[in-house]
């Protein structure tokens, strides 16, 4: 479970993205559209210390983009390049905001959702020591059947784009930046087995 604060952050998560998307290579977003929230959705960190969240935003007539973030305490080792920028938060002081494809933590977490499918975060906030369970805006669902996850383990290479790759110890994962392009797929067939072997999309 996610557990939300009511509070303000200075500057917001929109403002630090509608600075940032445009340095992206795959962002195809007007660049002088203020970034604007279409959906969300959130995973768990098991020893709780990462805010793990991943936006839907378009601005203007642009398309919509998939940005991952990650909320930390503290500066993430060997991940400058990675930083999106800081904010101040009301209730837990200062974070800093990562593209979360970079954070081992994120990739963890949707390793399991993805190969394990075990979903995405409930959100909740706490409202005079009960529990306010906030509704989902969006659903994720995986068709893995539920495969065992290894340890994840360091990310070893990250290949930004839109389908970025993130390489860890033991998986290999792709995240679509643009949800909806058209992707074509490369799939292979022998004796009983018909298995995909490659997609591509254009950039």
């Amino acid at each position: 479970m996610a557990l939300l604060h009511r509070a303000e952050i200075r500057p917001t998560k929109l403002e630090l993205l509608t600075a940032w998307l445009p340095s992206r290579g795959w962002y195809q977003g007007d660049a002088a559209a203020e970034v604007v929230r279409v959906a969300a959705y959130r995973f768990d960190d098991p020893a709780g210390e990462v805010g793990i969240e991943t936006l839907l935003v378009r601005a203007g007539a642009g398309p919509v983009h998939q940005v991952p973030l990650t909320y930390r305490g503290a500066p993430l080792p060997s991940a400058d390049a990675w930083l999106i920028g800081t904010v101040e938060h009301s209730v837990l002081g200062t974070r800093w905001v990562y593209d979360a494809c970079a954070d081992p933590v994120y990739a963890a977490a949707l390793a399991d959702a993805v190969l394990a499918g075990t979903g995405q975060a409930e959100e909740y906030f706490e409202v005079d020591g009960h529990r306010e369970v906030r509704a989902p805006n969006m659903e994720i669902t995986s068709d893995s059947g539920g495969i065992d996850v290894p340890t994840v383990g360091a990310i070893r290479r990250v290949v930004d784009g839109t389908l970025t790759v993130i390489v860890t110890d033991t998986v290999e994962l792709t995240l679509v930046r643009r949800p909806g392009v058209a992707a074509a797929t490369l799939t292979g067939a022998w004796d009983d087995v018909s298995m995909p072997l490659a997609y591509a999309s254009v950039r």
